[in-house]
């Protein structure tokens, strides 16, 4: 999608390290999301509808298996999806994404992880863990709308790869370059989704131009 003042070395280095997810309809539906006017309803559901696209894209190699069934014309053996793989969302922004994502895909199971980067002590804090009973071996697709520094996906994967999960997709909406090239550093096998590639992130660890804080904007909170 589009990149803000990236230089043509940094942007292919980028595009090297994750999959960017580009689409007029998306560029349109971002400017909308960045615009500061704009109301956290309408940034709530364009955060579902672009989630909607990225689920799409991060799931092309979901395999399928065949089926009887009956049109209202004859029977006909019909594709259907074999594989269930585990949404998880870091709260709280992640959870902007859990309906488009659920919405595509209905046969999915949901996780949760609460973490945040604390400022004072500068480290990654984790509050809430909870996942399906049955995750080993199984594909996640991880949520969260910004890739800033990459400490909370990188704590967040740490903390799944202990329960011996299988692929591990990051999907998000925004990402920095201090982001992804810290992710890729630490987890090399996850494959990173997203629909820009963003200038940098400033010295409170917020993307830029980005959209602000999501989690704030997503519920009304920054007043």
């Amino acid at each position: 999608m589009s990149v803000h003042n990236l230089t043509a070395e940094v942007e292919a280095e980028l595009k090297k390290l994750c999959h960017v997810v580009d689409h007029p309809v998306l560029r349109h539906k971002l400017t909308v999301m960045r615009e500061k006017k704009t109301s956290p309803l309408s940034f709530r559901m364009i955060m579902e509808e672009i989630s909607q696209f990225l689920a799409y894209e991060a799931t092309r190699d979901l395999p399928l298996r065949k089926i009887s069934i009956s049109t209202p014309l004859e029977a006909v053996e019909a594709d259907q999806v074999s594989e269930s793989p585990i949404i998880v969302s870091i709260m709280r922004a992640g959870n902007g994404m859990l309906p488009g994502m659920m919405r595509i895909l209905p046969f999915a199971a949901v996780g949760h992880v609460g973490m945040y980067r604390d400022k004072f002590i500068h480290t990654t804090v984790e509050y809430y863990f909870r996942l399906p009973k049955d995750v080993k071996d199984r594909r996640i697709l991880l949520l969260d709308p910004m890739l800033a520094t990459g400490e909370t996906a990188s704590a967040a994967i740490d903390r799944l790869k202990t329960y011996g999960v299988g692929q591990i997709r990051f999907i998000c909406l925004l990402a920095a370059p201090e982001g992804i090239r810290k992710l890729k550093a630490a987890h090399p096998d996850v494959e990173i989704y997203t629909t820009s590639l963003e200038r940098c992130i400033d010295e409170q660890g917020y993307i830029r131009p980005g959209v602000g804080d999501a989690g704030e904007r997503l519920y009304d909170l920054s007043l």
